[in-house]
């Protein structure tokens, strides 16, 4: 009993500091891709290549001035960014991100938590992080603030539906909620062949799950100054972006995990298979933010209503039908 929770906290460590590497790391990579892109130089003055910039970035947050707005709540004022990155830390917990390996005779899965309900227990996680920008934008006594939230609250209403609606084919076809036994599955063919238009309608409601552009309206400073940061700063506001590049890093993995047989693949380690899918989805979602410009807002809910909700219905019924048809 002892070897395993020991083994369950040595995993539970490697796995989060990882991710927290991995995390800033991101804010690095998003900022010289899109320097290429949009033909400037990214980040280049701290260490070879501008490799510490992150560090430099942590340890200027760590020492900016941490001011707390007049009439705030203090309380929620200074939990809301911790509870957007714990939800967002917390969901990683049941993505498997390679195969079993044997370590001093002891077999170990390379998941953290192995459930049969993965699925289930990873969106009712990664939903609570709403509350850390509702919390944050009402806390703050600030309109533009409390707006924003607002926006963010009715935006991931609406596309957490059609995102969760989108990976019920894939349910359908395996039968189980565990995210191991759907890679498994994955063994033979990648299930973005047999749902395409899930794959696209999980692809979208991710993105503006993650309220990354063009789905940013929760903080568009034309309009909102920052949205629910605007009175954020030092670490506090550093939590922020922590957990909405650790949210990117979560829904990159599940759509690899999903649609893109997780860490399976040849000749390469497995873990490095995953790797590989999931930067090449975080690239995609820094293209994304160089390319596309912004909805309105009213754009953005007649989307998700009107197009991406009907979709996901659909997708379901040709699933549906799809399986009764190929299991005669």
């Amino acid at each position: 009993m002892l070897t395993i929770f020991l083994i369950s906290a040595v995993k539970v460590l490697i796995v989060f500091g990882a991710m927290l590497l991995v995390v800033a790391y991101m804010t690095l990579m998003e900022r010289k891709v899109l320097g290429h892109m949009q033909v400037r130089f990214g980040p280049n003055r701290v260490g070879p290549f501008g490799l510490f910039q992150p560090v430099a970035d942590g340890i200027k947050l760590f020492f900016k001035e941490d001011i707390i707005v007049p009439f705030a709540n203090r309380i929620i004022y200074m939990l809301a960014p911790a509870v957007i990155v714990i939800t967002a830390l917390v969901s990683f917990a049941v993505i498997p991100f390679g195969d079993s390996v044997k370590i001093l005779g002891h077999t170990i899965d390379l998941v953290v938590a192995d459930v049969n309900v993965g699925i289930l227990y990873l969106f009712a996680v990664s939903s609570l992080g709403v509350y850390g920008v509702v919390m944050g934008g009402w806390a703050s006594n600030n309109k533009y603030s409390l707006l924003g939230s607002i926006r963010s609250s009715a935006q991931m209403i609406s596309y957490e539906l059609s995102l969760g609606l989108s990976i019920v084919g894939v349910l359908m076809i395996v039968g189980s909620l565990s995210l191991t036994q759907i890679v498994e599955a994955q063994s033979s063919v990648w299930f973005v062949l047999y749902q395409p238009l899930g794959f696209i309608i999980f692809l979208i409601s991710a993105v503006a799950e993650c309220s990354r552009t063009p789905f940013d309206l929760t903080e568009c400073e034309n309009e909102l100054v920052a949205g629910y940061q605007t009175e954020y700063s030092s670490m506090k506001f550093g939590l922020y972006y922590l957990g909405e590049y650790a949210h990117i890093l979560v829904v990159s993995s599940l759509a690899v995990s999903l649609f893109f047989g997780g860490w399976q693949g040849p000749l390469l380690p497995p873990i490095l298979w995953f790797l590989i899918k999931v930067f090449a989805f975080i690239f995609f979602f820094i293209w994304i933010r160089a390319t596309f410009p912004r909805f309105r807002y009213d754009q953005l809910m007649k989307f998700g209503w009107k197009v991406l909700f009907p979709l996901s219905l659909l997708n379901i019924l040709l699933t549906a039908v799809g399986l009764i048809l190929f299991s005669k």
